[in-house]
């Protein structure tokens, strides 16, 4: 199960009390005040990982605290600390306080921390507070509380390249034959469920990542078909791979599936319809009437557009489109296919 967005409690932990004792040792005639302070309450700290790609384990498990720190005790002994409690979150994934709405961090490397709730500090003992002329004080202070705060966790994959289009217009077949990804391919509209990531490997020991999201359709920014809760996994792509399908069977016109999509992409944010693209004509191979291609060859002139024409099956038109990729993203130049 794919989770990109979960709400979350952490909780630090409290400072421990500080004592009041006084010391009452057979040979010691005047032992004075004792207590000591109070240990510190732990951290609750986020680490990114690379080993997890959905937030699917805090929908089981929403509150994550840590130690609170131990009382002091007599003889000037002051508590342990308590324990810091480390909570693994994917890479990618944006950290917002839920009541504010403000953003805290953003996890983009593996291995990156962020300390979200700050332990209370311990109190201090009445030792702390023995001076010259207040030699047998009473005073002693409890344990600060640790931060809580409720959480809004947002994952955002991280990917080079993102493939947008209509349902059923091969991104995921095409995503499986220049990566070793494997989503589900069928004959029907909205086979894609949860966005797919691929690597896709070139020569010199060079890579990128492909998103491929589900599918739009006409109203996606109102709700209609899985909506556009999945845009977000593109917003951090440098390069779009626009696929319209210009076989025979779908009954729609190309031209006005790229316009629907572009609309969609500006009405979830203009700098994602902003972002530089790359038009392909898709399922050639299923394409017996030229003018559907033309149109969109057409299409992608008067937009000063990259343009492909590509078939997954046969592998038409693949290879240079994979290396026009990585031409856009990766910074030094690429050998010819």
């Amino acid at each position: 199960m794919f989770i990109d967005e979960v709400r979350i409690l952490v909780k630090a932990g409290d400072g421990g009390n500080g004592c009041l004792a006084f010391r009452r040792e057979k040979y010691v005639p005047r032992g004075g005040p004792s207590g000591g302070d109070g240990g510190r309450g732990g951290d609750v700290v986020l680490t990114a990982t690379g080993h997890a790609n959905t937030l699917l384990q805090f929908r089981f498990n929403p509150e994550h605290k840590a130690e609170r720190g131990r009382h002091g005790e007599g003889s000037n002994r002051t508590g342990a600390d308590g324990g810091s409690k480390e909570v693994q979150v994917p890479v990618g994934t944006v950290v917002y306080d839920e009541a504010t709405g403000e953003r805290l961090y953003d996890f983009t490397k593996p291995g990156e921390q962020f300390t979200v709730a700050r332990g209370g500090r311990g109190g201090r003992g009445n030792a702390r507070f023995a001076t010259a002329t207040h030699q047998a004080p009473t005073e002693h202070e409890p344990g600060r509380p640790g931060e809580e705060k409720r959480l809004r966790l947002e994952l955002k994959l991280l990917a080079d390249v993102g493939l947008v289009g209509f349902p059923n217009a091969g991104k995921s077949t095409l995503i499986s034959r220049i990566s070793a990804a494997r989503p589900k391919i069928a004959d029907y509209p909205f086979t894609t469920l949860e966005p797919n990531l691929g690597v896709v490997q070139l020569p010199n020991f060079r890579s990128f990542v492909v998103a491929d999201i589900p599918g739009l359709i006409e109203g996606a920014h109102q709700g209609a078909g899985l909506g556009i809760q999945f845009l977000r996994h593109i917003e951090r792509t440098r390069l779009l791979v626009h696929l319209v399908d210009v076989s025979d069977g779908t009954g729609r016109d190309p031209v006005r599936d790229f316009a629907i999509i572009m609309q969609e992409l500006a009405s979830f944010s203009e700098d994602l319809a902003a972002k530089p693209m790359i038009l392909v004509a898709s399922k050639i191979d299923a394409a017996q009437n030229p003018a559907r291609i033309a149109a969109v060859r057409d299409l992608a002139q008067q937009r000063g557009l990259e343009f492909f024409e590509v078939s997954s099956v046969t592998g038409q038109g693949i290879d240079a489109l994979k290396f026009a990729m990585a031409e856009r993203v990766l910074p030094s130049p690429l050998p010819a296919a």
